[in-house]
């Protein structure tokens, strides 16, 4: 009986991070082509969470850049202008659309250009679930739009 005691003890990390993983959805992450000696991208996603409990996006990283921040685009009269935020909000049952001219991921210093096709891989850190590992992929235009989502 000890055994089964012991390897509950050992098992549980696991599951509840298997468990975990899925309360967090990231779809259709993509970034876009960057120009040759571009030292900035952006990439975008729509992240679901499955959960009754909000989360919060606290950071994200990726090897392909010095950091990657959480930005905001605000619009100042007829200017839009970037700011960096500490993190999304994510509420329970809830989705956020990371997208061009909104929310986004702002990759500074990047290692070199983005080209069509590549997959950027980043790990996204949330206050609830954890690290979640995604890859964007590269695309020469934006995808396109699936209005029936929501």
């Amino acid at each position: 009986m000890r055994w089964l005691f012991a390897l509950t003890f050992i098992l549980f990390p696991f599951f509840a991070s298997a468990q975990t993983e899925k309360e967090i959805e990231v779809e259709s992450p993509w970034a876009r082509v960057t120009p040759p000696g571009t030292r900035l991208a952006a990439g975008y996603m729509v992240l679901r969470n499955r959960s009754e409990n909000p989360d919060r996006l606290m950071s994200v990283s990726s090897p392909l850049a010095a950091r990657v921040e959480t930005h905001i685009t605000l619009k100042d009269g007829n200017i839009l202008r970037m700011r960096e935020i500490g993190g999304y909000d994510l509420p329970g049952r809830g989705r956020l659309e990371l997208r061009p001219g909104a929310a986004h991921l702002m990759f500074v210093n990047i290692k070199q250009p983005f080209k069509e096709g590549d997959k950027i891989p980043v790990t996204l850190r949330f206050q609830r679930a954890g690290e979640i590992k995604a890859e964007l992929q590269v695309l020469k235009t934006d995808p396109p739009r699936d209005e029936h989502k929501h």
